[in-house]
């Protein structure tokens, strides 16, 4: 199972980016996605996730202007994410709870992380 997590950038304060997280390989099942991020010298935070039932969680800090959301076809989470701040610079992190149809198992993976970086 691999996720490729893309749409990081540089942006202005106050301006927007969508970031996505494709699942691809042997996925039979996705019960959650969501996004971390991690700033310099700054532990791994929670941004937001989203379940199988569409019921979504956010950090205090970005309620309101961010958005999770998921295509099940596509197997791809989104993250929009509006009226971005300073203090939303971060690598961004995608994670998903996979059932892996070649071993038949749950298993907790992880994309590579995208750089958002929000500066004028």
């Amino acid at each position: 199972v691999q996720l490729q997590a893309s749409g990081g950038g540089l942006v202005q304060p106050g301006g927007s980016l969508r970031l996505s997280c494709a699942a691809s390989g042997s996925v039979l099942s996705i019960s959650t996605m969501g996004w971390y991020r991690q700033a310099p010298g700054k532990k791994r935070e929670l941004v937001a996730t989203i379940i199988r039932s569409g019921t979504t969680t956010y950090a205090d800090s970005v309620k309101g202007r961010f958005t999770i959301s998921v295509d099940n076809a596509k197997k791809t989470a989104y993250l929009q994410m509006n009226s971005l701040k300073p203090e939303d610079t971060a690598v961004y992190y995608c994670n998903a709870g996979v059932f892996e149809s070649i071993r038949g198992s749950w298993g907790n993976y992880w994309g590579q992380g995208t750089l958002v970086t929000v500066s004028s």
